[in-house]
């Protein structure tokens, strides 16, 4: 076993849990192969080498209980094993803008106190624990506290992964500033192992690439835990549609119109739990002006789903750190993020990511 990658964790919701119980899930089984990774091994580092050294939260359900029984606090649904007890004990997030109005009852956010205060608890926390790497899952919409949680890794000396659609490692400026203090930074928007966004995004480019006419395509999602709870709340989806559509559109030659493409969650249907469905539409001509359609419909549980592209980015973000490299990690984030700061085919990003891992480039 390697040196252990010591991970804090924050929001400690059903991505989190299927991300730590999936750990535990091989570990159990050695005798399973590892499913849900596109590597095994990344510069000798392998899943089990990640250690989760701290985490925090906002529900009082969560915030002073150890991370074994946290994870599994309403209203989170992953259940797929036991977790082993940890020493690890959650700990005060700022609120900010990180609870939407239609989730804040389930949720139950603990009172608000300084924010400050608030951070000087974090940063000793981290400091406490030797965390090198923050991974954020908040939620959908959570501009100010991700740029919160930025600034902490910023000041921490930690790499910073963002999960969700708020631009950070997308975004000239942040990029600059962890640069300038030699950390790695991966982001924006994780994608699916086989995910709605790049199955549609592997569709668009056939059309392309086999010269059909795509005219018009939709995506429409529907689930049933807190995520699509939350995105019911219109106001929190701007970001979380413009990277969604922007990583189809990126993979074609020439942009659909506005009004011509729409990708986006549709709607809340609790029945669901933890399983995404997501219908796809694409539109298109052929030769003699013929039409053609296609359709797709796609089941998966959305945890599972995001567990093995985090595994690869907190390895890649240890490899960075490492080798001393800072800034945004262009080949993993492009591979990973639906909204990295440089758009690449599929085909691309992964030949970069294998030759990061490699040391043949340094981004």
């Amino acid at each position: 076993m390697g040196k252990k990658i010591k991970v804090a964790a924050v929001g400690i919701g059903n991505c989190f849990s299927g991300l730590i119980q999936g750990i535990e899930y091989y570990r159990l089984h050695p005798e399973r192969t590892i499913t849900g990774i596109m590597h095994n091994e990344m510069a000798g580092y392998s899943i089990h080498d990640i250690e989760f050294v701290s985490a925090f939260d906002v529900s009082r359900k969560k915030v002073g209980a150890p991370l074994h029984k946290a994870v599994y606090a309403e209203p989170n649904l992953v259940k797929w094993v036991k977790l082993p007890e940890s020493d690890v004990i959650v700990k005060s997030s700022p609120v900010l803008d990180g609870v939407g109005l239609y989730v804040k009852d389930l949720i139950q956010p603990i009172n608000k106190r300084p924010v400050e205060q608030i951070k000087e608890e974090i940063l000793q926390e981290l400091a406490d624990s030797k965390a090198e790497i923050i991974v954020s899952y908040l939620p959908v919409g959570s501009q100010k506290a991700t740029e919160f949680w930025a600034e902490v890794a910023l000041e921490a000396g930690t790499a910073f992964i963002n999960c969700i659609p708020v631009f950070i490692a997308s975004n000239i400026e942040w990029r600059k500033k962890f640069k300038d203090k030699k950390l790695p930074l991966i982001g924006d928007d994780i994608k699916g192992q086989v995910g709605a966004t790049i199955i549609h995004r592997v569709l668009a480019k056939i059309f392309t690439d086999r010269g059909v006419d795509l005219e018009s395509t939709y995506q429409l999602n529907v689930g049933g835990n807190t995520d699509f709870m939350n995105m019911l709340e219109r106001s929190r989806l701007e970001s979380k549609e413009i990277s969604k559509t922007n990583s189809v559109q990126s993979q074609l030659k020439t942009p659909l119109p506005k009004g011509r493409i729409h990708i986006g969650p549709s709607d809340y249907v609790e029945f669901l739990g933890n399983t995404k469905i997501a219908f796809i539409r694409l539109n298109g001509r052929q030769w003699g002006d013929r039409p053609m359609n296609l359709e797709l419909r796609l089941d998966v549980d959305d945890k599972s789903n995001s567990g093995g592209i985090v595994i690869d980015a907190i390895r890649a973000a240890k490899i960075a750190l490492d080798r001393k490299l800072g800034g945004a990690l262009y080949s993993t984030s492009a591979y990973l993020m639906k909204t990295p700061p440089q758009q690449m085919s599929d085909d691309e990003a992964k030949e970069a990511l294998e030759n990061f891992i490699l040391g043949k480039r340094e981004d």
